[in-house]
């Protein structure tokens, strides 16, 4: 707080002497020092920002590693995927096809929640089906 506040001194006083064009050679060199001293106060501010922010995300990382670890959940290895997911989402909201076929593949049988989920989803179209071929609407 003590260098923010000397920053703010050193600004204040950066814009008083700035407005006398005529500045001696120690006035001048005393402004570049306090420059210097503000553009350093600055680099420190920032690393110290940024270091607080890694240790941060060090300590989300450890709460994501113990809810996967607890549900038994699989890390995604890259951003990639993720994107890719996203992707697949639009692509079937467009043209209404079935985004866990590409190429041919079924790529999400790998997982078992999914196979849960698309059994059931199967299920519920099938019961959908039936009740649908006995019920007329007039």
């Amino acid at each position: 707080m003590k260098k923010i506040h000397s920053n703010l001194i050193i600004i204040i006083i950066i814009e008083e002497i700035s407005v006398g064009d005529n500045l001696s050679a120690e006035e001048k060199e005393r402004l570049a020092q306090l420059e210097q001293e503000r553009l350093e106060a600055l680099k420190e501010q920032e690393e110290r920002r940024k270091e607080k922010h890694r240790k941060m995300e060090e300590e989300r990382e450890k709460v994501r590693k113990g809810i996967r670890d607890k549900y038994q959940i699989k890390k995604r290895e890259n951003q990639s995927s993720i994107d890719q997911s996203d992707d697949m989402k639009n692509r079937q909201s467009i043209d209404g096809a079935d985004p866990t076929m590409i190429n041919g593949q079924d790529d999400d049988d790998d997982d078992e929640f999914t196979k849960l989920k698309n059994t059931i989803e199967q299920r519920i179209n099938d019961i959908r089906t039936t009740i649908e071929s006995r019920c007329l609407i007039m």
